[in-house]
């Protein structure tokens, strides 16, 4: 299973190859910020959505019953 910085390393890619410091200009952060929550794997919904923006991406966020798989 990717980790959510592995998902905004490939849609990086998938948009031209942006590198992870026009990613963090783009989305109005600094590349050392950035690059600290990569490595921490550690991000909060209002950064995922302007990484999806920054990336013309949708965010959906849901809660899934894990031994069902239900969405509620």
């Amino acid at each position: 299973m990717l980790t959510m910085a592995d998902r905004i390393r490939v849609m990086r890619i998938t948009r031209g190859n942006m590198s992870e410091r026009d990613l963090a200009r783009k989305m109005g952060d600094t590349p050392q910020n950035l690059n600290n929550k990569m490595k921490r794997n550690d991000f909060k919904i209002s950064e995922l959505q302007k990484i999806a923006d920054a990336l013309d991406y949708e965010l959906v966020v849901k809660f899934v019953d894990p031994n069902t798989g239900e969405e509620i």
